[in-house]
């Protein structure tokens, strides 16, 4: 695996990530109410389903969702179910998203902020997919393959985390040019997107093998 490959390799996930998505929608919303340190743990939480997306592709997870319909719709609907929760939550927004007091939100602990990003990733199954098309071209026929999915995967967390960064920042510095009101909406907009999604994910087929 030589460099032009690597940079091949970041400039395809880059643009795939950074394509509005429900980790990168937590991450701006979470920047808003709770400001970029505590929103960090999110992010976290999407890396953590990154090295556990790169690790089943490696095993072979990802072929058997795009061969099996039952474990591909098994996976969808656990993910569909839990967008739709994620987005009718952030739809009933308030007007607590502006400086919001996470020892006084259950939903804004440490702990149900890494769970909230990973369960949304890790539940995912149009993630795998993408994982074991996009990696494998990637893999030098040749080379231990092992020492090659460390290294893509490690590409491939850090610029999940840098562009999630980015949007928790986006969604910080928005927060105090919009005020309150425009901040609810912050929330309310990825509200409705997140279930867009989930009806996204509802509608989508396993591609035939």
């Amino acid at each position: 695996m030589n460099l032009t490959t690597l940079l091949a390799f970041a400039l395809a996930a880059a643009v795939a990530i950074a394509i509005p998505g429900p980790t990168v929608l937590l991450a701006l919303a979470n920047g808003a109410r709770y400001g970029v340190r505590r929103a960090t743990f999110g992010m976290l939480g999407a890396v953590a389903s990154d090295v556990v997306l790169v690790v089943a592709v490696g095993v072979g997870l990802g072929a058997l969702l795009a061969a099996s319909e039952i474990a591909f719709s098994i996976v969808k609907w656990v993910g569909v179910a839990y967008l739709i929760f994620l987005g009718v939550r952030m739809l009933m927004a308030r007007g607590s998203l502006l400086h919001a007091d996470p020892a006084a939100d259950p939903h804004g602990t440490r702990r149900a902020l890494f769970l909230k990003s990973f369960l949304v990733a890790v539940t995912n199954p149009k993630g795998y997919l993408f994982v074991g098309a996009l990696l494998p071209q990637f893999i030098v026929a040749g080379h231990p393959p092992l020492a090659q999915f460390i290294v893509i995967g490690l590409i491939f967390c850090s610029l999940d985390f840098v562009i999630m960064l980015a949007y928790a920042l986006l969604g910080s510095q928005a927060i105090r040019l919009l005020k309150q009101r425009g901040a609810v909406w912050i929330e309310r907009t990825c509200g409705a997107v997140l279930l867009g999604l989930a009806a996204w994910l509802a509608a989508s087929r396993r591609a035939p093998a």
